[in-house]
């Protein structure tokens, strides 16, 4: 036993795809919602900006656990 292991990550765009649409998706709508409190700027600002900050950790959450996911740890026999 030598202690060596081989790192190998097969992630895909395929695998984080759906991520990508849903927090876009998210975005476009945080920016409507932002649109149709036009009348009243700072109001809109902080709706776009709140919504922005509280989806954030999700997608980093969802990326990171997706990431980890596909790590394969491999002991090298030699």
């Amino acid at each position: 036993m030598n202690g060596k292991y081989r790192f190998s990550c097969n992630l895909t765009l395929g695998d984080v795809l759906g991520q990508i649409i849903i927090w876009l998706g998210i975005v476009f709508a945080s920016l409507a919602a932002g649109l149709s409190l036009m009348s009243q700027p700072i109001y809109a600002f902080a709706a776009v900006g709140l919504i922005i900050v509280v989806s954030l950790p999700f997608l980093l959450f969802a990326f990171v656990t997706t990431l980890f996911n596909h790590i394969q740890i491999t002991p090298l026999d030699r």
